[in-house]
């Protein structure tokens, strides 16, 4: 008898699908849908509110501040904004354990969007670099990556998960933007997690200042942005 057997498919037709998909493209349409699907599930079950109520109530001590970092990361990286998540930690745990898990929070939150940009979207977005303003800021964040970072972290008028994208597309390597993260983030984290711990008592001098410092930071983030627009403008 004849075997009828079908014939096995051309090892080429393998090699192009696996290209395909492992393909600069590929990997970045799977980075936005992730991205979506986490803005979505944020959207939907908003996360922040179960932080912010001391959830899972059974936690205590070190596990709680364990979870509620990683939490507050994963928060993050799904474009949660971090005032929110520092004022809920500054009322959990209090001014000193509410900075800890917040600035730990920020690190981990940072590291998982620059893992994902860098694996997922470096590749496509790279050679999509154009014009003057985005090869510098490439050039910047490659050469001087950490006080670059530094500043960025700073300066509170940048999306946090905005700059973390940005700096996972350039060449910057992984210790100086982490480093740069959990030192340039502590100033305003700081001010937030204090804001949250004394909003009990919001005639407090802790209180008061908190606010003076994020009032103060805004202000001086939205003058150096006019006065920046305005010399683009006239360059």
């Amino acid at each position: 008898m004849l075997d009828t057997a079908a014939p096995p498919a051309p090892a080429g037709f393998t090699v192009r699908c696996t290209r395909t998909l492992l393909s600069p493209w590929s990997r970045l349409s799977l980075l936005v849908l992730m991205l979506a699907a986490a803005v979505t599930t944020v959207l939907v079950f908003e996360p922040q509110r179960l932080l912010s109520a001391g959830w899972p109530p059974q936690l205590s001590g070190a596990a709680a501040l364990v979870l509620f970092g990683v939490a507050y990361g994963l928060c993050t990286a799904a474009f949660v904004p971090r005032p929110i998540l520092n004022l809920a930690a500054g009322a959990l745990f209090g001014s000193q354990a509410g900075l800890v898990a917040a600035v730990a929070g920020t690190v981990v939150g940072a590291g998982i969007s620059f893992g994902l940009g860098r694996t997922l979207g470096q590749g496509a977005l790279r050679p999509l670099l154009r014009g003057r303003a985005l090869l510098a800021a490439d050039g910047q964040l490659s050469r001087h990556g950490f006080r670059t970072m530094l500043a960025i972290r700073l300066f509170p008028g940048v999306p946090f998960a905005a700059a973390n994208y940005c700096a996972a597309v350039s060449r910057m390597g992984w210790l100086p933007f982490l480093l740069a993260t959990a030192i340039g983030s502590v100033p305003n984290t700081a001010a937030y997690v204090i804001a949250g711990s004394s909003a009990s008592s919001p005639t407090s001098p802790a209180f008061l200042i908190a606010m003076g410092f994020i009032a103060l930071s805004g202000l001086t983030a939205a003058v150096v942005a006019w006065r920046k627009r305005h010399r683009l403008r006239g360059e």
